[in-house]
């Protein structure tokens, strides 16, 4: 159940895009008439709306996420929070002004709030969250634990950076399926190749 909560604004966003976009002229007269007050205008092109009713979709479902969380009486996370601000803000400003360009710039403000947290909290205030978060878990030297911390500070970075490096270089449809398929991939190969670096020295942390 966690997992698929997790996942729900991403999986709702790729099969919203997808079933609009098998449909434009049907998506376009069907946003224009039920959200077209909410866009500049008053009227949604065939062209646009596939994008615009995913982030329509994904905003509702990044609220969903967050009252679901709540409701089972469990703390939202920080990074759900920034996301949820990321997603109301720029799905906002791309519903608004009918322009994927904004709702893009999302993955990227995700990822570079993340980097900054890992980095920030390391340096300033001297705490690890992968530490914090693994360390019950698992028993690592401090070295290992800060080594880890600067990979995913790195990793995260780099997905900030390619995330737009994607959206400009290539059509919107290409940019949701890497963002869904291409990025989800990249960051389970990462976390299994973590979980190699950590078995390894695993045992001497318990030593």
């Amino acid at each position: 159940m966690s997992f698929l909560l997790d996942f729900l604004p991403l999986l709702v966003f790729f099969a919203v895009f997808k079933l609009a976009q098998g449909n434009p002229d049907a998506a376009g007269a069907f946003a224009t008439e039920h959200v077209g007050a909410l866009v500049s205008g008053g009227v949604v092109t065939p062209d646009v709306a596939p994008v615009l009713l995913a982030t329509l979709a994904v905003m509702a479902a990044t609220l969903v996420q967050v009252a679901v969380t709540r409701l089972r009486g469990q703390r939202v996370p920080p990074m759900l929070w920034v996301s949820l601000a990321l997603v109301v803000l720029l799905g906002a400003l791309t519903v608004w002004f009918h322009s994927e360009t904004f709702i893009k710039w999302k993955p990227t403000g995700v990822y570079a709030a993340l980097a900054v947290v890992l980095w920030a909290s390391h340096r300033f205030a001297r705490r690890n969250l992968i530490q914090a978060a693994l360390g019950s878990q698992i028993v690592l030297p401090e070295a290992v634990w800060s080594t880890l911390n600067r990979a995913w500070v790195s990793f995260f970075a780099l997905l900030a950076l390619l995330n737009i490096a994607v959206a400009y270089s290539v059509s919107t449809e290409t940019w949701v399926n890497v963002k869904v398929f291409g990025f989800t991939a990249l960051i389970l190969v990462f976390t299994l190749a973590q979980g190699v670096y950590i078995s390894r020295h695993a045992k001497e942390g318990e030593a």
